[in-house]
């Protein structure tokens, strides 16, 4: 079925854009191999204090639960011009999932327009990131450093949205240059299709914000701000649990919180022909990530209406021809504000039923040490063989008969991506 998808898409792209003026079609594939270091990945049981979903990245996907092979992605992207200012980007991934939600294997189709009337402004319409994260919209597939960005980027930058985005950038490229970022999205993007409806299921919309500059060719930095609320057109159905009720929390007032969902972060990259280093923070309000509406009542996916997360990395990089030697310290805590309405913690839920002592706070560490291994030292992002070995906090499985106590571990991921 996906070779079936694969080949009409080529055809189409063959057929369709054949005579377009600058046409350029570039290719990526990503091969991985993954080698559990401990048996309790094998069994995959997701924590879930207080009923709530699980909030460990990657436990779903099951790629961290097995010694296994994966296809990470299988990327064909296209980009051409009609005139100086109109022009167009699509790409697909026809190693995508196939069912009734996900269905789509196109991940970015933007229609762009650069007036010549106004020097600097770009307008974009379509599917794409929104201008958050620096990991998600700044580093391509074939630039990222890693076995896979870090949690930031996993759990809130990859996700697409439809919608327009306004870009203004001024300055020397060769000093400063700066650039305004102002977009407006479905808002969907944080539902089981990842912003990619066929019809928009949001009557409200998400407003981003994003300033980003460059100083020379070794500094980037910026901030960015993304605002919104429950992807439903009607008020949507809650099933308040026991302890909300208690703490004086009602089904009107979850209906007016609306799912208010909220992205503030900085970030910082510097790189040269040695060096690279970036790091990169961010918080907000989890919302509609862990909803508390439905269309059919259920009970929330979080333990507080303004439950709030906090996430950053610091990754470093040294270079030497074909060989690069990198480490990275990844951070998210998905209740930073230690908000909940039960009259214990929910987390140690466990202690106060079974004596056992567990402690599943949503925060999670991952320390990934890493070597690549570049083809062509020229041209680094054409081909690599990228070996980590991830580190993580131990706090994200359920112990098993005759174990006691949190539990977790820690994978060996050997990655081979060729692009041109």
């Amino acid at each position: 079925m996906r070779i079936n998808r694969f080949a009409v898409m080529a055809a189409l792209v063959a057929a369709g854009f054949a005579q377009a003026q600058d046409l350029k079609v570039n290719a990526l594939t990503e091969f991985w191999y993954t080698q559990m270091l401990n048996t309790n990945l094998r069994w995959d049981s997701a924590a879930k204090p207080g009923g709530a979903s699980s909030y460990y990245e990657g436990l779903s996907s099951g790629r961290f639960s097995e010694n296994s092979f994966h296809v990470k992605r299988v990327e064909i992207s296209g980009s051409w011009k009609v005139s100086d200012e109109w022009a167009a980007n699509f790409m697909f991934d026809p190693n995508l999932p196939t069912n009734t939600v996900t269905n789509n294997i196109l991940q970015d189709l933007a229609i762009t327009w650069t007036p010549a009337a106004v020097k600097g402004l770009t307008v974009k319409a379509g599917q794409f990131k929104m201008p958050t994260v620096y990991e998600s919209t700044l580093v391509a597939s074939r630039e990222i450093l890693f076995f896979d960005r870090a949690q930031l980027a996993r759990q809130f930058g990859e996700r697409r949205d439809r919608g327009v985005w306004f870009a203004y950038s001024y300055g020397d490229p060769k000093g400063f240059k700066g650039t305004f970022n102002v977009a407006v999205s479905n808002g969907s993007s944080d539902d089981g299709s990842s912003g990619k409806q066929s019809v928009d299921a949001n009557a409200q919309k998400d407003y981003t914000f994003r300033y980003d500059a460059s100083y020379g060719a070794n500094h980037k930095f910026g901030v960015y701000h993304r605002v919104g609320e429950t992807n439903m057109k009607t008020a949507g159905a809650v099933t308040l649990p026991a302890a909300w009720s208690a703490a004086g929390v009602t089904n009107q007032a979850v209906l007016d919180n609306r799912d208010k969902t909220t992205l503030t972060g900085a970030f910082y990259a510097f790189d040269n022909a040695k060096w690279h280093f970036e790091a990169e923070g961010a918080t907000g309000i989890l919302g509609r990530r862990y909803p508390s509406l439905f269309t059919t009542a259920a009970t929330p996916l979080r333990e507080h209406l303004d439950q709030t997360f906090l996430g950053y990395q610091v990754t470093g990089v040294y270079k030497m021809g074909a060989h690069q030697f990198l480490a990275r310290y990844d951070f998210m805590n998905y209740n930073s504000g230690d908000d909940w309405y039960t009259t214990y913690n929910p987390y140690k839920m466990a202690n106060a039923t079974t004596g056992l002592g567990y402690d599943l706070t949503p925060k999670y560490t991952e320390v990934t040490a890493g070597y690549n291994y570049l083809f062509n030292p020229s041209k680094a992002t054409y081909g690599k063989i990228k070996v980590n070995y991830i580190w993580r906090s131990k706090n994200f499985l359920l112990p098993r008969t005759g174990q006691t106590g949190e539990q977790g571990g820690d994978s060996l991921v050997v990655s081979f991506m060729i692009a041109y």
